[in-house]
């Protein structure tokens, strides 16, 4: 059998549901990552802080408390690529044991469709994971480069090198974070890709539900308006 005779057995409202799931997920991480200046995210702002973290960590002495975080970032990296390691495992075991995803999604939804149809739904799932899985590992990589850059950063606050090392340190902390915020979207749209095996309707709701839970938490969440808020202390508070 033909590709073009595989594609047959799709409903066009599948095609439909899975352009939009492809292109959600594709367009919504460009928003975030290149949001506009006057309407940052979450994630941009908090990579200026990560800048002004590893400057002030040139003054810092001595440096136990920057290492314990970046050591902290690096546990949450292999925690994430840990469980979706797991997560690929299981997805990998619904392929071996297609017959019952059939009877289980048969009871939920009218209808019977060809195993190619499953096999295909499945293997999306499986590859949004294997993306954030590779996300992941590469961020913990990134973090310690990260680590080591900043070992490398000289105690003399006044060394020629210390603040343009730091500087480095923070990028690659930036594209360290930038590429573990881009595996948990992964996730979040690998979750989604499981509504498909209801339907495609159920499918393009549940991708409509994911783009708006992350464009609230990188563009309207109480902490982003927190990362807004002026940084100079008001007589107020002083008192």
């Amino acid at each position: 059998m033909t590709w073009a005779d595989q594609l047959t057995h799709f409903n066009p409202l599948d095609f439909i549901a899975f352009a939009l799931l492809v292109g959600a997920w594709l367009l919504v991480g460009f928003g975030i990552d290149n949001a506009p200046r006057n309407r940052p995210s979450v994630s941009v702002l908090m990579a200026q802080y990560r800048r002004e973290w590893m400057v002030q960590m040139v003054a810092r002495d001595p440096r136990i408390f920057d290492a314990q975080i970046l050591a902290t970032l690096r546990q949450g990296t292999s925690f994430f690529a840990s469980a979706t390691l797991i997560a690929i495992g299981g997805t990998l075991a619904l392929l071996g044991d297609l017959d019952r995803v059939i009877g289980i999604a048969g009871d939920l939804t009218p209808g019977q469709e060809p195993a190619i149809v499953w096999e295909f739904k499945i293997l999306v799932i499986l590859a949004f994971l294997a993306n954030a899985f590779l996300k992941f590992v590469w961020a913990n990589r990134l973090f310690g480069y990260c680590a080591v850059v900043m070992a490398a950063v000289p105690n003399a606050a006044d060394d020629p090198s210390a603040l343009g090392r730091a500087r480095k340190a923070g990028e690659i902390n930036i594209t360290a974070a930038r590429g573990f915020n881009r595996g948990l979207r992964a996730l979040y749209f690998a979750l989604t890709t499981v509504a498909w095996l209801l339907g495609p309707w159920a499918l393009i709701v549940a991708t409509g539900m994911t783009v708006l839970v992350l464009l609230r938490r990188e563009f309207a969440s109480k902490s982003r308006a927190v990362l807004l808020e002026p940084d100079r202390t008001t007589d107020h508070e002083r008192t």
